[in-house]
């Protein structure tokens, strides 16, 4: 919904603030213009596949995925990605990681998509572990993801996994 861009920002800002690599690129934007990105995401996305996805606990957002197609190079039309997973670390053992990547694979696999990617910095050990419990594994893809030539830069490996029906 529109009315929840507030929270899905608060919610990334403070994820990126965590990520060394990350804070750079929020001190060029304020928390408005963040908010507004997100519900322009929300309202009006580049594709219609581009979709926003939030989990709800205690009445407040506690975490969120964008899904779309694949924009990578070695992309097959049927590859879909999860641009961004994040649920708060507060609330991770109530369960929501799990339901929003349920979400999250159920609306790519709706879409059309048979093979679901997810890109995250190498170092991020629980989100790793997660995913590989959920049937991820990583494909050897890597790169390097930096604001600018001045900030430290984050390694990145893509995760992978098949969604086609009756698969996952």
């Amino acid at each position: 919904m529109p009315a929840e861009a507030v929270d899905v920002a608060r919610l990334q800002r403070r994820s990126w603030a965590a990520t060394p690599a990350l804070s750079g690129a929020m001190g060029g934007v304020t928390a408005d213009e963040t908010v507004r990105a997100w519900h322009e995401a929300i309202t009006k996305p580049p594709l219609a596949q581009c979709r926003v996805l939030v989990a709800i606990g205690g009445g407040a957002i506690v975490g969120f995925a964008v899904t779309g197609p694949s924009g990578d190079p070695d992309a097959e039309p049927s590859d879909g990605t999860i641009v961004e997973f994040v649920v708060d670390e507060d609330t991770v053992e109530a369960g929501h990681s799990s339901r929003l990547m349920n979400a999250a694979v159920d609306t790519l696999r709706a879409d059309g998509y048979g093979t679901a990617t997810m890109w995250l910095p190498s170092d991020a050990d629980g989100l790793r572990g997660f995913l590989v419990e959920c049937g991820w594994g990583t494909d050897g893809a890597h790169r390097e993801m930096g604001v600018d030539d001045d900030s430290p830069s984050v390694k990145l490996v893509r995760m992978v996994t098949d969604i086609t029906p009756g698969e996952s």
